[in-house]
């Protein structure tokens, strides 16, 4: 199966030129082609995993590599990139997770994007979106790409589908950024909110970008390669350690370049303010890009490029360290400002940039196998929310939590999945989130606490349990006010509805993976599957990837965080639940509330560069409700501008105007002397020629009598004058 593994990406890309080419006049037919070409890349990852599992350690020491047909390769001077396929462990488990939630999002899409009203007649109307077609060609795109990126067996193959996903989340988050007539939106405001968080993610991740090909460039210039096989030997590992960038070691140097690429894409801090902006989208869009795929690249990246964080850190390099703080600061950082938020999608956002946090945590640390392992289980249990909460949105029209309550009873399946997807998050056993989450702990204890303390760690340790408490408690929070006690806004909650079954199916298979996909990894069962099949190697190196033992003390203290997150949020909203018009509880914390709710203002600090203001009519507002105006970094440019445009103007261009006359004048007495002078002596010249061969031609008569006449004359005078002198 694995000689067939290039076939993967290309259904879904294959279904992205169909719809865009000959399907997309018919929605239904787009809907179910898009659905197929992802349940066919799904067979052949299944199959892979098959195969990949058979093999066991061995492939983790030898990863396959296929390289694909010649044309497709990049020829640059003595060298080419050719294009091909490399199978890991890591890249057959994710190929097995990224078809598996596309599928179901794919699925629950088809019911998604058709909106339902009820016109003055009462009666009850479902229309599809009007881009129903295109949303479809979109998701397809992008599932091809990030399929592509996970078997690329070199940077240059992986960079051009990183790209590609960039672009699909550019053009998925402001799907909704035009409106049509009849067209019905959550309000007026979310054509321009969507326009502009399309923009704030591709401007922001393409800073992460930048810094990503940079690192790229370097890679190559230093390494000759950039194929995989051959970067990660010991011999071109050695050298990238002896060279020097900047008296820097240049592994050093890459693999921060690299982490560049994962803290934009990943949305780590500081470029993580696109994320929360982007759920703007499509619900599914949240789900599939900006949950369990696109987001999760980031962290797939630094994965795939290990052994150059490895060979970092045994040199004394600092990149593991910062990967290490970066994403433990993320994950806390995230983890608070998602207790103050309201709408029901970006509490989630803030929730996965902090899961982002604790994958890129792992990752610096060392705990490769715990990393990859939440970002396994993560992907499963946070689509499943982000699509619940879409389900919600479907049903009640709204993403105020604070318009809704009590939703349980209009909603029982999708409030019983919620329910399961955030008890996994928050690291409940046995569901999936707690074993990952535990070994993440438990290896930053062991390292923090250990015979050896490293402060790194320990600091790592610390951040990440006091995430764990909020993740605990913001999730106990958005339930509460979700789907239990009176409804807050009567209107909203009368007309809530479960979800169709196209919708709701897709959530139950999902809500299966977040409640067992954990025991992969159930050292305490004695089931070690994922470890020994993923962690023992990477890419045939095996150095610095020791398992961490189940620790029972980390493991009793995480769901011991988790309980106290939980009991908090039930004292503040379960056991009372918040009625209509009732302050939240939170609000008490006054100024510590207001930092929490406004995100720490970074958005304001970035607003420096652009800012987005809103009306007094807020979010739910109007078109005029939303205004984009440029920050002070701007307005000084802007400034600076015109003062460069205002000596333009009048110093450079009169300068060149002046110079302009000069030439002029010059020209006009050069002119003139060649006109006057030059053409008077070269017309006399030709006036005195020509008049001479004019009285000479006289004598040009062809007879010999008047030549011999002339000879004779001339030879008398000659004569004459001889004998006179």
């Amino acid at each position: 199966m694995f000689n067939y593994a290039f076939l993967i990406p290309i259904f879904p890309l294959a279904v992205f030129l169909l719809i865009v080419l000959f399907l997309n006049r018919n929605n239904r037919v787009s809907a179910l082609t898009a659905v197929a070409g992802i349940f066919l890349s799904g067979v052949f990852a299944y199959g892979v995993l098959y195969e990949a599992i058979g093999k066991g350690g061995e492939l983790a020491k030898h990863p396959f590599y296929q390289p694909l047909l010649g044309f497709l390769g990049l020829p640059t001077g003595k060298e080419s990139f050719t294009v091909g396929v490399m199978i890991d462990p890591l890249a057959a488990i994710v190929l097995f997770m990224v078809t598996t939630v596309c599928l179901m999002i794919f699925i629950y899409s088809i019911g998604y994007m058709q909106h339902s009203h009820t016109d003055e007649h009462g009666h009850h109307h479902v229309t599809d979106d009007p881009r129903y077609a295109r949303f479809f060609a979109y998701i397809s795109l992008f599932a091809g790409a990030m399929l592509g990126l996970v078997i690329s067996s070199n940077l240059i193959e992986l960079f051009v589908f990183w790209e590609i996903m960039g672009l699909c989340s550019y053009l998925l988050i402001g799907f909704w950024s035009t409106k049509l007539p009849h067209e019905h939106h959550i309000d007026d405001a979310q054509t321009v909110r969507a326009k502009f968080a399309a923009l704030k993610a591709f401007m922001t991740t393409r800073v992460g970008d930048s810094i990503f090909f940079v690192g790229i460039l370097l890679l190559y210039i230093t390494a000759g390669d950039l194929n995989f096989p051959a970067i990660f030997t010991e011999k071109s590992l050695h050298h990238l350690a002896e060279a020097q960038i900047l008296g820097i070691p240049a592994v050093t140097v890459i693999a921060l370049l690299i982490l560049g690429g994962t803290v934009g894409k990943s949305s780590q801090f500081p470029l993580h303010v696109w994320l929360p902006d982007a759920m703007e989208g499509p619900t599914p869009v949240s789900a599939l890009i900006h949950a369990a795929t696109m987001v999760s690249a980031g962290v797939y990246l630094i994965a795939r490029t290990f052994p150059l964080f490895i060979t970092a850190a045994e040199i004394g390099g600092p990149a593991m360290t910062v990967v290490a703080l970066i994403g433990a600061f993320t994950a806390l950082f995230a983890a608070t400002i998602g207790v103050a938020q309201d709408d029901i999608k970006r509490v989630l956002a803030f929730s996965t940039i902090s899961q982002l946090g604790f994958m890129v945590a792992a990752l610096g640390i060392g705990a490769y196998t715990a990393g990859a392992f939440h970002l396994i289980t993560h992907a499963f249990f946070k689509a499943l929310l982000f699509l619940s909460a879409g389900a919600v949105i479907h049903g009640v029209g709204t993403n105020d939590m604070m318009n809704m309550g009590g939703l349980r009873k209009k909603m029982p399946i999708t409030a019983t999945v919620f329910i399961i997807g955030a008890i996994a998050l928050a690291g409940i056993p046995p569901l999936a989130g707690f074993w990952s989450k535990d070994e993440i702990l438990a290896h930053a204890f062991e390292l923090g606490f250990g015979e050896h303390p490293n402060p790194v760690a320990l600091a790592v340790f610390v951040m990440l349990a006091i995430a764990a408490f909020f993740t605990a408690f913001y999730m106990t929070r958005q339930i509460f006010l979700t789907f239990f006690g009176a409804g807050r806004d009567h209107h909203v909650v009368e007309h809530a509805h479960e979800s169709p079954v196209v919708m709701w199916a897709p959530l139950a298979v999902l809500a299966f993976f977040a409640a067992t996909i954990g025991f992969m990894n159930a050292s305490p069962l004695g089931i070690e599957f994922f470890g020994k099949f993923v962690g023992e190697n990477v890419l045939g190196i095996a150095e610095h990837m020791e398992h961490t033992p189940f620790n029972p003390m980390v493991a009793g203290m995480s769901v011991g965080i988790a309980f106290v997150g939980i009991a908090l949020g039930w004292l503040l909203y379960g056991m009372k639940p918040l009625e209509h018009g009732q302050r939240d509880p939170l609000m008490a914390l006054g100024p510590i509330w207001k930092l929490l709710r406004n995100k720490y203002y970074l958005d304001e600090v970035y607003g420096l560069v652009i800012a987005q203001k809103e009306g007094p009519e807020g979010k739910t507002g109007t078109v005029d409700s939303v205004r984009i105006q440029a920050g002070v970094v701007i307005q000084f440019f802007g400034w600076l501008a015109q003062v460069c445009y205002a000596f333009d103007k009048a110093i450079v261009d009169g300068l060149v105007n002046l110079a302009g006359a000069i030439g002029r004048l010059l020209s006009a007495i050069s002119g003139w002397i060649d006109k006057n002078v030059v053409d008077g002596l070269v017309n006399l010249t030709g006036f005195v020629t020509t008049e001479l061969g004019d009285g000479l031609k006289l004598i040009q008569t062809g007879r010999v009598q008047a030549y011999l006449l002339l000879a004779i004359t001339g030879a008398a005078i000659f004569v004459v004058y001889f004998m006179i002198r």
